[in-house]
Formats: C-alpha cells, sequence, structure tokens
C-alpha cells in the first residue's frame, strides 16, 4: 500500500503532505488513494511549492473520480480563479471572501477540491479552511438533538449581497433564477460522520423568525471559525492544496484585487447528496 508522510498543521484541520513532487504525483497510481485517506483524516492536504502544472493536476484528480467541466476557460477541466479583465466569473469570485461550501446550491456537492497557486498578491489573499465535522462534535448533546430538526434555506442572492448590498435589477432577476435549496443543517454522511451545513448561501431557518434564524446561523459559523479552529495557508507560487468540500468551509482573505492573484482549482464531483 503507498503511504505518504505528512506533518500536522492545526488542531483541528490541515496537514502538509512532505514527500510528494510532481513526478510522484503522476507516477504513483496509488497515491491519490492514500491523499483521498488522508483528506478523510486531516481535512486539508498541502502539498507545499509542487509545481504541478493543469495537465498534471487533471491527471492526478482523473485517478480520484470524475472532474466538474468549466467550459467557459481554455481548460474545461481547469476553472481559473481570478479578476483580470475577462475572466467570465469575476464578477461572482468577489463572494469568495466569505465561509462557504463549494456547490452548496448543486444537486450534489463537489466531493474535493484541488487548488493551485499560479501568481499571489503581495500581501493578503491567503485561503483559510475550518472543519463542519468539528463544528457538529463540539456542540453539547443539547444543540445536537436540536440542530438535527432544523433545515436551512441557501440561495445564490443571500451570498451575493454580501458583496453587493445594493443590487442592479439584472443582478436580482440573475439571482433569482438560481436554484434555491432547503437543506438540513445537520448532514449525515454516508461514513457514519456528521457535519454542520453553513455558510455564506444559508439564507435563513425554515420556520423560524427570519431574525432570529439567521442570529442562530451567525453564532454556528462565528464559533466553527473561531481563530483556534482555522487553516489559513498563505500561498506561494506552486503551491497545491486539496480539500474536503463535504467536511469543510472555505474562503479567501481580502487582496489588492488590481494585483494578478491567479488560481487554478481542479473539481471531483461529488456522489453525495446533502441529506
Amino acid at each position: 500500500m503507498t503511504a505518504i508522510t505528512t506533518r500536522r498543521l492545526g488542531g483541528t484541520v490541515g496537514a502538509e503532505v512532505l514527500d510528494v513532487d510532481a513526478e510522484r504525483l503522476l507516477a504513483d497510481d496509488g497515491l491519490p488513494g492514500a491523499c483521498m485517506e488522508a483528506l478523510e483524516e486531516h481535512g486539508v492536504l498541502l502539498f507545499r511549492e509542487l509545481h504541478a502544472d493543469d495537465d498534471a493536476q487533471v491527471a492526478f484528480c482523473r485517478k480520484m473520480g470524475e472532474l466538474a467541466r468549466f467550459p467557459k476557460y481554455k481548460n474545461p477541466n481547469v476553472m481559473e480563479i481570478s479578476f483580470e479583465p475577462g475572466n467570465p466569473n469575476a464578477e461572482y469570485f468577489a463572494s469568495n471572501d466569505h465561509w462557504h461550501i463549494d456547490g452548496a446550491l448543486d444537486d450534489i456537492p463537489a466531493k474535493a477540491s484541488v487548488l493551485s497557486a499560479r501568481a499571489t498578491a503581495g500581501a493578503g489573499g491567503e485561503t483559510e479552511f475550518a472543519s463542519t465535522y468539528a463544528a457538529y462534535d463540539d456542540l453539547t448533546d443539547e444543540e445536537k438533538e436540536r440542530y438535527a430538526r432544523l433545515r436551512v434555506v441557501h440561495t445564490f442572492e443571500a451570498i451575493q449581497r454580501l458583496t453587493y448590498p445594493d443590487p442592479t435589477p439584472e443582478q436580482l432577476a440573475e439571482w433569482a433564477s438560481r436554484t434555491v435549496r432547503e437543506l438540513p443543517l445537520v448532514w449525515e454522511h454516508r461514513s457514519g460522520r456528521r457535519s454542520l451545513v453553513f455558510g455564506a448561501t444559508a439564507s435563513h431557518v425554515a420556520g423560524m423568525d427570519v431574525e432570529e434564524g439567521r442570529a442562530l446561523l451567525s453564532g454556528i459559523e462565528r464559533r466553527a471559525t473561531a481563530p483556534d479552529k482555522v487553516l489559513r495557508h498563505t500561498w506561494s507560487v506552486g503551491d497545491m492544496v486539496m480539500w474536503d468540500n463535504r467536511g469543510l468551509v472555505h474562503r479567501a482573505c481580502p487582496f489588492d484585487r488590481s494585483e494578478p492573484r491567479r488560481m487554478h482549482r481542479t473539481t471531483l464531483l461529488g456522489d453525495e447528496a446533502i441529506r
């Protein structure tokens, strides 16, 4: 069985993989399985200054599952995250500064994401991660019982309003065209683990006074993303980070968006709906 050497990065989430280079990324057929096993334990894996190009990143990810497609980009397996002119999703990337789960509004959220740094900001632009498994485990027994009965309405408008508090009619119309999801606050995974489903897409708690529900969700997020529970990664060009999208929230830290920060993301499609 393929083995990898890791060094823990945070108290609740994150590990650095110490013995993988770009050559091994492609040559070791047992590596994807070892990484997925480590991801289950650590939530985030850092491959420091790996310098894997898009083809290598895609080939590695394909060994772990089916990939999401991004047809607006020159490599449809790779989303380019930047604010450079002409990026078709730049308007929405601004909301990446808020805690979120990728694909929370999809039928099935992504299983995992892999992100590589191609250009970094002079200051800021880090990425932060927090475990939603740990968020559940830290609840009291009373909270676990109560939260198991709650459902939360998630909308695209909720996250976009954080960036665009005074939207245009065109923005409102576009946001309204997006799917609305009512999801359980507690996600019971096939593995038997439980996590909390929260983040910037969470609009309100179904059947609860709107402000009361939002206060509850804000409190959950605040506790789950307290500084001692967050892994903050400061990027160097060539770094590659992989994270368990089903058990984490993440966000980008602010930076000067006139600087050419550019990240390349490959996404593994999920196979488990939030139930």
